[in-house]
């Protein structure tokens, strides 16, 4: 488990580092021979895919989706109990461990065969150990190799990064850049808080196995919202007035947190509605071109509600609130700055 000895959660790093480019050796960008594997349940997957679908490469990079709740991966070896990311055919019904509750989920994206070198791959699990390098921990987002049949990267960070500037002679949106050489130094100062207090924040409230740590990651995920909130009113964007990576990264953690994270992960001080700079931040970043198409809430609640037992034992998704009617409200954000 990715938990201290003090019960806070600590998340391991990616084990997948390479850099599709130009200049590297093997993986060059090249059309159609990239595919991405995602959740649109996980954040760091979503933000892959937005900016995938942002800068137009949709048509050049492939897309494989999971079913939002998890399952065993070797559901006939009693030994192992490993629940992770599974792949499911449009109508396929998946059934909660607690046997209670079952999830007939739209939206799905199977991976051809074709793409592995004929293998079937019914689970992410599946795609690692193709060629694996002792990693235990099978994650989405992957960007996936389908010439030399290998997971080049599984950091979304990079991903973005990669998608931002690297397939720009094939993207339909070259001239969008997300990672300006002029913001990168803000960029990195506003990732060093909101990474680990706000995107990884929630999560180090919902998985804490102690008070102590809960209650620091809880204090650590409001006062940077209070930080937050301060920020967008005196700027557009997170870094100026100019829309970046670091926003997205934000944007895909801010999403869930009414639906979810006030719930789920405990995170019950206030709700973003309650910041009005936020709400309307958030809004803005919704109403944004190809932003919305990558926001898919039912796969999002399922997933949290559904595949964590300890968590909610028997998968019951709460109904409400309706937190994609919001987003789709007007916002004052272009007209204020």
């Amino acid at each position: 488990a990715e938990v201290s000895k003090n019960g806070a959660f600590v998340r391991k790093e990616s084990t997948y580092r390479e850099f599709v480019s130009p200049d590297h050796p093997v993986f060059k960008p090249e059309a159609n021979r990239y595919h991405l594997i995602i959740s649109y349940a996980c954040p760091w997957a979503n933000r892959a895919l937005c900016v995938r679908n942002m800068k137009g490469l949709d048509k050049v990079i492939g897309l494989s989706v999971v079913h939002p709740t998890w399952q065993r991966t070797r559901p006939n070896d009693e030994n192992d109990t490993h629940c992770g990311w599974t792949f499911t055919k449009p109508d396929e019904e998946l059934i909660h461990p607690s046997g209670k509750t079952k999830f007939n989920i739209k939206a799905t994206i199977e991976m051809s065969p074709e793409l592995t070198g004929g293998k079937e791959i019914k689970y992410v699990r599946d795609i690692y150990e193709l060629h694996d390098n002792g990693t235990k921990k099978y994650t989405v987002p992957i960007l996936f190799d389908t010439k030399t049949k290998q997971i080049v990267n599984n950091e979304s960070s990079e991903i973005i990064v990669m998608f931002n500037s690297a397939f720009n002679n094939i993207a339909e949106n070259p001239d969008l850049d997300l990672n300006p050489d002029s913001l990168l130094e803000k960029q990195k100062a506003v990732d060093e808080w909101i990474y680990p207090n706000i995107n990884n924040g929630v999560y180090r409230c919902g998985f804490a196995t102690t008070q102590e740590a809960y209650e620091t990651a809880f204090d650590d995920l409001f006062s940077s919202l209070d930080r937050l909130e301060k920020v967008l009113g005196e700027s557009r964007y997170v870094t100026g007035n100019t829309l970046t990576l670091s926003d997205i990264r934000l944007f895909m953690t801010l999403v869930r947190f009414d639906e979810v994270y006030v719930v789920y992960f405990k995170t019950n001080k206030n709700r973003l509605v309650d910041y009005p700079n936020i709400r309307q931040y958030c809004r803005d970043i919704y109403q944004t071109p190809h932003v919305a198409e990558v926001i898919n809430m039912e796969h999002i609640k399922v997933h949290y509600y559904s595949s964590h037992p300890t968590l909610n034992a028997y998968g019951i998704v709460p109904k409400g609130p309706d937190v994609i009617e919001e987003l789709k409200q007007p916002h004052d954000r272009a007209t204020k700055f």
